[in-house]
């Protein structure tokens, strides 16, 4: 079984090493703190994970996952992961990441700046629209009736089938959103963030199911950026 390295082990990061371990993949967990302070989580996930530097993480990683705050992208280790598949999680929030000209334009997308970066690896979007409490609880085996779906976006038809097949083994369909430049279907403010997979609007502490034609409808339902 592949070996699921993550650059940021917060509550998407943690929360995709749990589901990994479940599904057999071994995770070498990293934060920008050290990886002493990820002790408790990787006692936690069991002998399959171990803690490391995000150099060494990306690394270990067959699939990588990168979910630090948009701010700190540049930092994210190239070197370690040419010609791999990269899963992003981020959105641009400017309260936190503070203001980006380029993303406030919409002359690019957040996760088009990571591939930049990364320039010789393969940038998928992934989980970065639906809240970590939500992932935790609804992956279902393949074929099951109330499957959910995420979306995907990518530039590299080989990074996103490497993503489908991850995200089937964790307990999701994925939806196919185009490439990297189509990004912006499913972030914040759109119809598939967030609260597709609530039970109601306002209640976010309570997952629903969201299925593929769902979620291909939320997306098609996106405003373009002006």
């Amino acid at each position: 079984m592949a070996t699921l390295g993550l650059i940021g082990s917060g509550n998407i990061g943690g929360t995709l090493a749990r589901l990994a371990v479940a599904a057999g993949y071994d995770v070498v967990l990293s934060n920008s703190r050290g990886p002493e302070t990820l002790r408790e989580l990787v006692e936690e996930l069991g002998p399959r994970a171990h803690a490391a530097t995000p150099p060494e993480a990306a690394q270990a990683g067959d699939l990588v996952v990168v979910s630090v705050p948009l701010r700190a992208y540049a930092d994210v280790p190239a070197k370690p992961l040419v010609s791999k598949v990269v899963l992003d999680t981020n959105n641009y929030y400017p309260q936190r990441d503070g203001q980006i000209a380029e993303l406030d334009s919409n002359a690019t997308t957040s996760s088009e700046l990571l591939q930049r970066h990364l320039s010789a690896a393969r940038v998928v979007k992934v989980f970065n629209n639906i809240n970590f409490r939500h992932l935790a609880v609804l992956p279902r085996p393949a074929g099951a009736a109330d499957r959910s779906a995420l979306p995907i976006a990518g530039d590299d038809a080989d990074a996103k089938a490497a993503t489908t097949d991850f995200l089937d083994r964790i307990g999701y369909d994925a939806v196919d959103a185009g490439r990297l430049a189509e990004g912006w279907r499913y972030q914040p403010g759109t119809p598939a963030y967030g609260v597709i997979y609530s039970a109601r609007p306002d209640d976010w502490e309570h997952a629903a199911p969201a299925d593929a034609n769902r979620v291909r409808a939320a997306l098609d339902a996106a405003s373009s950026p002006a």
